[in-house]
């Protein structure tokens, strides 16, 4: 387990706003890391995320551009039926290829792809939702050397998704929301 990470990756569906509002606003606005979001949107819906936590948080809240250059202390949303990449080169990608698992964007495109830019570096948190995305790109991140964190499913708004993630990665750190901010406040 890394204690300083270069990045933060973080995938939600059922239940994403409250988790996310439990955890980002919470964040100081001295916070260095970016963070990549994937939430589970439907393709035909405007997400108003980024604008939800700008006015919410101490850090910046975008939804994430095609090429766009990685800063830190920023929150990157993926849009809506697109599945959101790190590229190696610091950047990051937009992508319409197949959904994954019926999502687009897929957690565990995300996942896979920061583990492969960041390898021990990253740090992956599977939240809330209702289908098993995210547990295949948490295993990704664990055997990267990354740190896995999945929301404890007994509070979650829909326990599918961490109880997905536990079960492909048994040595994740399982956390309440509020302890997930707090671990994230000392990185």
């Amino acid at each position: 387990m890394n204690a300083s990470p270069k990045a933060i990756v973080i995938g939600a569906s059922a239940g994403a706003l409250d988790a996310l509002s439990v955890i980002l606003p919470a964040l100081p606005a001295s916070f260095k890391l970016p963070l990549m979001v994937v939430v589970h949107i439907p393709p035909d819906k405007h997400s108003i995320l980024a604008e939800l936590f700008q006015a919410k948080c101490r850090i910046t809240a975008v939804e994430a551009e095609d090429k766009e250059p990685i800063m830190g202390g920023t929150a990157y949303f993926a849009p809506p039926d697109y599945h959101l990449l790190v590229e190696t080169n610091g950047t990051l990608s937009l992508s319409s290829e197949e959904p994954v698992l019926f999502s687009r964007p897929s957690i565990d495109v995300l996942f896979e792809s920061a583990a492969d830019a960041y390898g021990p570096d990253l740090t992956a948190i599977v939240l809330t939702g209702a289908n098993e995305d995210g547990a295949k790109g948490l295993a990704c991140v664990v055997e990267a050397g990354g740190t896995a964190i999945v929301q404890n499913p007994q509070d979650a708004f829909a326990s599918a998704m961490p109880e997905s993630a536990i079960a492909i990665c048994p040595d994740a750190q399982v956390m309440s929301l509020a302890a997930i901010a707090a671990y994230l406040q000392k990185v």
